[in-house]
């Protein structure tokens, strides 16, 4: 029977990425044309990372970061918003293993600094990480999200 990879497996699983492409037709209407990154989960992670705390990110920053990195035009959105959902399981599980060393995943919103419901424990789990750093979460509309958000990001 076989076995399903833990999320550290799924993380450290890079296939035959990174690798940068055309942008598909199909995305050009949306993206433009020239290239796309499509990057391994590790550099998700590497980016997520190195975010200090006190200070955010955006998964627009993430990708526009790693297609600088290879010298595309853009990084593939959505690799990149799964793959940091791999690195914040990955995190996660690190966490259950007893390391104390884990990716910072709360730290990285999703644009407009929307805290996001797929992280492990949804968006009351990543609103306690962001509280306990000092930040101020807000629901507006549907969704809640870092008060001024804007000035905590890191530096692309």
């Amino acid at each position: 029977m076989k076995r399903n990879k833990t999320w550290k497996e799924k993380l450290l699983d890079s296939k035959d990425l990174p690798r940068v492409e055309p942008i598909p037709e199909k995305m050009q209407s949306r993206w433009g044309s020239g290239t796309m990154v499509i990057p391994a989960p590790v550099e998700v992670d590497e980016v997520m990372r190195s975010v200090p705390p006190g200070k955010l990110i955006t998964i627009n920053q993430i990708r526009a970061r790693l297609a600088k990195k290879h010298h595309a035009t853009i990084g593939c959105p959505m690799t990149t918003g799964i793959f940091a959902w791999i690195a914040a399981h990955a995190a996660e599980e690190d966490a259950r293993n007893g390391m104390e060393n884990i990716t910072p995943y709360w730290r990285t919103l999703k644009n407009g600094g929307v805290l996001n419901e797929k992280y492990p424990g949804g968006v009351t789990h990543q609103k306690e990480l962001l509280e306990k750093e000092g930040h101020t979460v807000i629901k507006k509309g549907k969704h809640y999200r870092v008060a001024n958000f804007e000035d905590f990001l890191v530096e692309d």
